[in-house]
């Protein structure tokens, strides 16, 4: 009889203690800014009244986001990672206490209903995302040998969504008990324990490689190198059409108001609930092996995302709606950790930082813009209209990525 083959073991990248560090980390910030949506998102709308008002919020990330964020990645492969991390987390810390003042200063008074300055430190965050993002991908590949990229991946997105889960519900019931400013200082608390994480992990950074031009041919580096790989190109304009058409989450106050009658409460539930599904997924995958037919699965996963979207612009209950949201919260995190997966296997180590900020400029750019096309579309088509298109235009990316990349949709398990 043949020796055994070795046993899959689910935690083994949690063995390595930096990276437990890492992810605490990763934890307690994702917290803190899931938190900050909830609260920024309940106290623009309860000011304004207007659905596009929310998709302005998303905006004033997203411009100095994409502005800047080929910068960020060039730094990450520049500059020691984890300082520049660290330092990301403080800058993320020092706006949350901007918008901690401003709403303790304009609780009364004729500056109550004003939204433009939480506009204006929103846009600064965008700024200090664009560096911290590709930091943080990078610093969480080099923590890790390349065996365990996968396993660190899942992990790293189980733990992402958890503090999605958390953070929401935990911010529409703080803003419903204390208050705003209240909100706004536990976000800035959660920031400051993260950075306390980082400043744990022992790091040896890794020789950076000398090259030669400027810091434009050093961009338009990693951009070529995305637009060479296929599979890889295919696998982010998936996620990024599905992310930019198909996301509710910057009219959920909306829907919460308008359409299921709750209140901050039920905002934060309803901003959690696609976070549960993906923690539970990824829960799932973590104890599996790695998937086969990852191509198909990925195609059939954004799919299901897309008809979860359009079922929930026709629901009118409660926990149906929380159903549905968690639902495309599971099926959007196989996408992700393939995705995550996919970058971390096919690039090499020295351009990482700047592929990762590529990725970020198709997806995490993708929710802010998408949050603004939610908004716009809303006010233009109507609040159920304009999510029940989304959830379609998801469905045709679909298509039109499984006909235009056949390597993906043929894809087997990940190179």
């Amino acid at each position: 009889m043949g020796e055994p083959g070795p046993t899959h073991d689910p935690y083994a990248a949690l063995r390595n203690a930096d990276y437990r560090w890492f992810i605490a980390s990763l934890g307690l910030v994702t917290l803190g800014l899931q938190m900050q949506g909830v609260v920024v998102g309940w106290q623009v709308y309860d000011r304004t009244g207007d659905p596009l008002a929310l998709g302005l919020v998303g905006l004033s990330e997203a411009l100095p986001f994409l502005a800047v964020a080929l910068f960020g990645g060039h730094a990450a492969d520049r500059l020691n990672r984890l300082r520049l991390c660290a330092v990301s987390t403080f800058c993320l810390a020092f706006c949350s206490a901007l918008l901690w003042l401003f709403t303790w200063r304009s609780a009364t008074g004729p500056a109550a209903q004003a939204v433009a300055p939480i506009y204006g430190i929103i846009f600064l965050t965008g700024i200090v995302r664009a560096f911290y993002r590709p930091a943080n991908v990078a610093l969480g590949t080099d923590l890790l040998p390349k065996d365990l990229y996968a396993n660190g991946s899942t992990w790293r997105v189980s733990v992402f969504h958890t503090g999605m889960v958390i953070g929401p519900a935990t911010g529409g019931l703080v803003y419903a008990w204390r208050g705003p400013v209240a909100a706004h200082f536990l976000v800035m608390a959660l920031m400051l324990a993260g950075l306390a994480g980082l400043l744990l992990i022992h790091y040896v950074p890794k020789p950076v490689r000398p090259r030669a031009g400027s810091l434009f041919e050093s961009l338009a580096e990693g951009l070529r190198f995305v637009f060479s790989r296929r599979l890889l190109l295919g696998a982010i304009s998936l996620d990024l059409f599905a992310v930019l058409f198909g996301g509710a989450v910057a009219v959920l106050p909306v829907f919460a108001k308008e359409i299921l009658h709750t209140g901050p409460q039920g905002l934060g539930l309803l901003r959690a609930a696609p976070a549960v599904g993906s923690v539970l997924m990824g829960i799932t995958l973590a104890h599996r092996p790695p998937l086969r037919r990852a191509g198909r699965t990925l195609l059939l996963c954004v799919a299901g995302f897309g008809a979860a979207t359009i079922a929930f612009a026709l629901s009118r209950s409660f926990p149906l709606s929380l159903l549905l949201l968690a639902v495309s919260g599971a099926l959007d995190n196989v996408s992700v950790v393939l995705r995550a997966t996919l970058l971390q296997t096919l690039t090499p180590e020295h351009m990482l930082g700047r592929v990762s900020s590529v990725n970020q400029v198709f997806i995490g750019s993708s929710n802010e813009i998408g949050a603004f096309e939610s908004g716009l579309a809303a006010r233009l088509l109507g609040l159920v209209p304009s999510v029940v298109f989304g959830g379609c235009m998801t469905l045709f990316v679909v298509a039109t990525t499984a006909w235009r990349v056949p390597e993906l949709r043929r894809m087997d398990r990940i190179p």
